[in-house]
C-alpha cells in the first residue's frame, strides 16, 4: 500500500453557492481537525460574492514525539523543540502527496488550477506551502499562517518553476510562543530571495488568527478573484 492511499484524506466541504468555480483547500494545525477553520467561511466576503467550494481536510492521527508520543491529528511528527530542523521527512512527503491528491480531485471536478487556493495554519500552513509551490499547474495562491518553510534548504529542487509566480500571503503573530515569528519571517525572506511574490503581515497576537488578519486575507482573495 503506498502512502497516498494510507493518507487518503476525509474532509469537511462547504460551498457558498451553486456550481462554484473557485476552491480553497484549508489545512488545520496540530491537534485540531478539519472543522477548526469552518467558522471562517462567513467572514470572508470574497467567498460570499461568488460561489466558492471550501475543502477542510482532516490530517491523519499519529503519535507526536514532542507531545510525549500522544496520538493526535498531525500532518507530520514533530521530533524536537527545533521545529524548523527536527523534521519528519517521510510524514511531510506523505502529507504533501495526500494534499496533492485533494488538489487533483478538485481539478478532476472541473476547477482550473489557477482558481484553487491552498491555505493553512501552523503545521497546515507549512504543508500548504510545500504542496502548493510544487504544483506543475500554478495555483491561484497560497495562504500560509503562523508557519515556516519546510525543507527550505532544498526549495529549488522540490518547487516547480511554473509555480514561481504564485502569490503567497503570509501572516504571523508577533507574540507567537509556538512558532516564533522569526521562523515565519525567515520563510518569507527565503521565498522572496528565490523570486516568489510574498505579501507579509504580522499582528500583535499569539499563535492564533485575528479579525484583522481575516480581513487582510479577504482583501487578498478578492484581488486574486476579481
Amino acid at each position: 500500500m503506498n502512502e497516498s492511499k494510507k493518507l487518503a484524506l476525509e474532509s469537511v466541504v462547504q460551498e457558498t453557492g451553486p456550481q462554484p468555480d473557485h476552491a480553497i483547500i484549508w489545512l488545520h494545525g496540530l491537534g485540531a481537525d478539519g472543522h477548526d477553520f469552518v467558522p471562517i467561511v462567513p467572514h470572508l466576503k470574497a467567498a460570499q460574492l461568488r460561489p466558492v467550494r471550501f475543502i477542510f481536510p482532516h490530517a491523519p492521527i499519529r503519535p507526536v514525539t514532542i507531545n510525549g508520543g500522544m496520538a493526535m491529528r498531525a500532518w507530520y511528527d514533530i521530533i524536537g523543540a527545533s521545529i524548523d530542523r527536527d523534521q519528519d521527512e517521510a510524514g511531510i512527503l506523505a502529507s504533501v502527496e495526500a494534499v496533492n491528491d485533494v488538489i487533483q480531485q478538485q481539478i478532476k471536478d472541473g476547477f482550473n488550477a489557477d482558481r484553487i487556493v491552498v491555505a493553512g495554519f501552523s503545521q497546515g500552513g507549512a504543508i500548504g506551502l510545500r504542496a502548493g509551490l510544487a504544483q506543475r499547474s500554478p495555483l491561484a495562491g497560497v495562504i500560509a499562517l503562523s508557519c515556516y518553510l519546510l525543507q527550505s534548504a532544498t526549495l529549488e529542487t522540490w518547487s516547480s518553476p511554473s509555480s514561481s509566480a504564485v502569490p503567497i500571503f503570509m501572516g504571523h503573530g508577533q507574540q507567537d510562543p509556538v512558532v516564533p515569528m522569526a521562523l515565519g519571517q525567515a520563510a518569507a525572506d527565503r521565498l522572496s530571495a528565490a523570486g516568489y511574490s510574498v505579501e507579509w503581515h504580522d499582528y500583535p497576537m499569539p499563535h492564533s488568527v485575528s479579525p484583522e488578519e481575516i480581513q487582510a486575507i479577504d482583501q487578498w482573495l478578492e484581488q486574486r478573484w476579481s
